[in-house]
């Protein structure tokens, strides 16, 4: 028995024709795939924002007495993909004694619940859990479920006018201040 021969060997036109077309199939299949893949992973490649400065007042907005007011905390925010321009992202506390201001959030370090000022008796309550605080935010009830006082922010004062507050969230139930990434 004898090797039947080949009908006709391949010739170098239909080589390259079926190499190209090879090639135009793997660049039609890799390159969108690659540019799904960094879309994709995209988050994963930023960094973390660290907590900035925010303007949040003018200095004549706070009283003068000591009284704290509560003040809306807006930023540009961002998630994985989206840009949000101006939106509430939470709200601060501001007390004035003479030009010194001091920010505490209004989140509470127990639970994460909002803490309100009772004006009547000069302290700050969480509803959720009574725990009270005193003008400064340290803890006015030993007994209280939190387990350390408001969390205290940074502050700037800018062009002798501007409040800027270095907002940022802190992990709730624990004693010690630890910082949301």
């Amino acid at each position: 028995m004898s090797a039947a021969p080949s009908p006709h060997p391949p010739d170098r036109r239909s080589f390259f024709k079926h190499a190209a077309a090879l090639v135009v199939g793997a660049l039609a299949t890799v390159v969108p795939t690659l540019a799904g893949l960094l879309t994709l992973f995209d988050p994963l490649r930023r960094k973390a924002g660290s907590a900035a400065f925010i303007q949040v007042a003018a200095l004549t907005s706070v009283p003068e007495d000591g009284t704290p007011r509560r003040f809306a905390v807006v930023a540009d925010r961002a998630d994985a993909w989206n840009k949000f321009p101006q939106v509430p992202i939470g709200a601060v506390y501001l007390r004035r004694i003479g030009r010194l201001v001091q920010a505490l959030s209004v989140t509470c370090p127990h639970a994460g619940c909002p803490v309100a000022y009772a004006a009547g008796a000069d302290t700050f309550l969480c509803p959720c859990h009574d725990s009270r605080f005193r003008l400064d935010g340290t803890l006015a009830d030993p007994k209280s479920p939190s387990a350390r006082a408001m969390d205290a922010l940074e502050v700037e004062l800018r062009n002798e006018t501007e409040i800027w507050v270095k907002y940022q969230n802190f992990e709730a139930g624990k004693a010690k201040k630890i910082p949301l990434a």
